[in-house]
């Protein structure tokens, strides 16, 4: 076979057309991204100070010293993924060389061991290398969408697919983690209703310490689900658009910074993420505590959550077509209005 010929192939092969399943494959890492993510960011630090006897500020403390470390680690990880690859490939390899240990850090975050009650090491240990784990996880993960095809048709509906498989897992979070605890928790345990359309459970006092077995049975059924799907999103993806040796040797650590030095909008669109994403944690992050302390009733935690997670599930069906009417920025502008709509409506109806 001639270079010609070889190099042709290699192009309709970068261009190739995403399956459904392909896409659905790939949105699995975003499903379990999210199992971990979304439970750690929105219920650990509740469980932390109410269930296992950790101060509100020692505990933060530990958030914001990890966060700190995230933004020197990130960069070393992400020069390390590029400059390393096998015959797996340069990114699928680390869906499952970290995604399931990510799991198990996780879960070893709720656990119920009667030495980890208040130790304020372990939660910091265990926090810290389950979030470093996160990084070595979703880095590649966050790449391996690029390398999958070049084809934009395919990468439009595979951004609308992952984002639904990541809401889908934000309703099993917000939605029905809360409640299956609530429903696992011995303590005050009686009928209660849910808030979602009249439906009554059994829910007791996920707040209290007696509450420490629930919350890690639960999870763990969260974690297996996470490392299946780990798993599907290893097996089922293949990198199409790889880096040459000599692009991948230029790789260094400093590029991201040289970067941000000299490109404007990259600047603009950074400082952007970093407000919304900062936001969006804080919000997720407190949510347990305002149902808890400021509406007081706990049991509507899964139907609040319900609202909040069916417009991110149902909307990406309509973003190509969105893309198409509005384009990328008027799009980009529309949500964003939608978003700080909202938000204030949560604001001012308090």
């Amino acid at each position: 076979m001639s270079d010609n010929t070889t190099h042709t192939l290699q192009q309709q092969n970068e261009y190739h057309k995403l399956t459904l399943w392909e896409r659905v494959s790939y949105g699995f890492g975003d499903f379990a991204n999210n199992l971990t993510f979304g439970t750690v960011g929105g219920f650990l630090l509740l469980y932390m100070t109410k269930v296992n006897a950790i101060g509100l500020g020692i505990a933060s403390i530990i958030f914001a010293i990890v966060r700190i470390i995230n933004v020197v680690w990130d960069p070393i990880v992400g020069t390390f993924v590029d400059k390393h690859t096998s015959k797996a490939g340069k990114y699928r390899p680390w869906i499952l060389r970290a995604g399931i240990p990510l799991m198990i850090f996780a879960l070893l975050l709720f656990a119920p061991l009667p030495f980890v009650k208040g130790n304020v090491a372990w939660a910091f240990i265990i926090y810290f290398i389950m979030d470093l784990t996160y990084s070595v996880v979703n880095i590649p993960y966050g790449s391996l969408n690029a390398s999958l095809t070049r084809d934009a048709e395919s990468v439009d509906k595979l951004t609308s697919t992952r984002m639904m498989l990541a809401n889908g897992a934000n309703l099993l979070v917000y939605t029905l983690f809360p409640m299956f605890v609530q429903m696992a928790s011995p303590k005050d345990n009686h009928l209660q209703d849910t808030g979602l359309f009249g439906l009554k459970l059994s829910l007791g006092t996920y707040t209290d310490s007696s509450a420490r077995n629930a919350w890690f049975s639960v999870y763990l059924v969260y974690a297996i689900l996470g490392a299946i799907a780990f798993f599907l999103c290893y097996r089922f993806t293949k990198e199409r658009v790889v880096a040459t040796a000599e692009q991948t040797a230029q790789v260094k650590t400093t590029d991201i910074f040289v970067e941000l030095k000299n490109n404007r909008p990259l600047v603009i669109l950074g400082l952007f993420f970093m407000l919304a994403f900062t936001f969006m944690f804080f919000m997720n992050t407190v949510n347990g505590f305002f149902n808890q302390f400021v509406v007081q009733h706990s049991p509507w935690m899964g139907a609040i959550g319900l609202v909040s997670s069916i417009p991110g599930i149902v909307f990406p069906i309509f973003w190509p077509r969105l893309k198409k009417i509005f384009g990328k920025k008027g799009f980009f502008n529309f949500f964003l209005g939608m978003f700080v709509v909202g938000e204030l409506l949560i604001w001012f109806g308090q």
